[in-house]
């Protein structure tokens, strides 16, 4: 193992026990549910921008009483547009309004939801098991978040080990000794890397970490070899990565796949079709877990069914994955306890 991996491993375990500790003192009260999610900064490592939303900015997001902070993931992903689509249908169907924020994705957001600085958000349902449970993955271990809560599961996550055409990478065999960008440090993304990595035999490889657009940035300055990706495709970083430089998609297929099935339950075969990317003329086989909306069980019952209600009932009004979000679906896979709110929606 290299020592910028071994540091990099050090940074995460002492980052990530900072979450899982801040999120043991919230016990299971789950803060104010009307809270303005000022707690969080959520630069989601793309570059720092200030991610405060339009409603937030011109003062005119309502009182403490139906604003509501919604954390998201990087702004290169999907987990951002998409919740920025939720809050314009919320804020046209409802009287409460969403503060968007843009963060490092599942296991920040996880800490987010049990300290009450985020009312709800999304996350992939492997790290909301972990984290329910105490258990899977070393932020979580012995550190259950009692107050974490379901609302609905929405679309598969793609697995994508992105490159460049003339790196030599075409298998994941091939990424021993390579520099990898595997993800936001603590993100669901970073967990699901190293796990695919591990269970097909690759321990020999300098890790990088940061978020989708910052590793776009990096292949196409030759600073890394490859990068995992983890998000409903396609995903914007990688589109405008495509658009400028010959990518290739490292396919998770034969022998890998079921690994990597092996070693962890949560990941299903997926398959990217053809030209989802330009310049990706072939469909690439590789695995996937499920995206979820996530709550708190501090927040008030009324507000989770109302929030649920006004997403589920105008679904027509999004223009991503539209083909995945359904009533019908909306708890395939749901890995956790249904919030009592969104269980009054979904069994009425």
């Amino acid at each position: 193992m290299s020592s910028e991996k071994s540091r990099r491993r050090f940074l995460e375990a002492a980052g990530l026990a900072g979450v899982a500790a801040l999120a043991g003192c919230s016990g299971n009260g789950g803060g104010d549910s009307g809270g303005d999610g000022s707690g969080d900064s959520g630069d989601g490592g793309d570059g720092g921008e200030d991610t405060a939303t339009e409603t937030e900015m011109n003062g005119d997001g309502g009182d403490a009483e139906t604003r509501l902070s919604w954390h998201a993931g990087g702004t290169g992903g999907t987990y951002y547009p998409l919740s920025n689509e939720f809050k314009t249908i919320v804020e046209a169907n409802t009287d409460f309004s969403l503060n968007v924020q843009s963060t490092g994705a599942s296991v920040e957001n996880v800490g987010s939801l049990a300290d009450g600085s985020a009312d709800f958000a999304l996350i992939q349902n492997d790290i909301a098991y972990f984290a329910k449970n105490g258990t899977g993955i070393e932020t979580f271990e012995g550190n259950a978040i009692d107050n974490l809560q379901g609302v609905a599961t929405l679309y598969p996550e793609t697995i994508t080990v992105v490159t460049l055409e003339g790196t030599g990478i075409e298998t994941l065999s091939d990424l021993s000794g390579a520099t990898i960008n595997t993800g936001d440090l603590g993100s669901g993304t970073q967990v699901n890397a190293n796990q695919i990595l591990e269970a097909v035999g690759i321990s020999d490889y300098n890790e990088q970490n940061a978020g989708f657009s910052q590793a776009s940035e990096q292949l196409a300055n030759g600073d890394i070899d490859a990068a995992f990706v983890v998000g409903g495709w396609p995903v914007g970083a990688i589109e405008d990565l495509a658009n400028t430089n010959d990518v290739r998609i490292v396919p998770i297929s034969g022998d890998n796949r079921e690994a990597v099935k092996d070693a962890a339950s949560w990941f299903a075969d997926d398959t990217i079709p053809a030209g989802t990317y330009t310049g990706v003329d072939q469909a690439i086989e590789t695995v996937a877990v499920q995206a979820m909306i996530a709550t708190n069980a501090g927040v008030p019952a009324d507000t989770v069914e109302t929030v649920t209600a006004a997403i589920f009932d105008n679904l027509d009004e999004l223009s991503i994955k539209t083909d995945f979000i359904t009533v019908d679906s909306a708890q395939d896979g749901m890995s956790i306890e249904l919030h009592e709110g969104a269980a009054a929606y979904f069994d009425a």
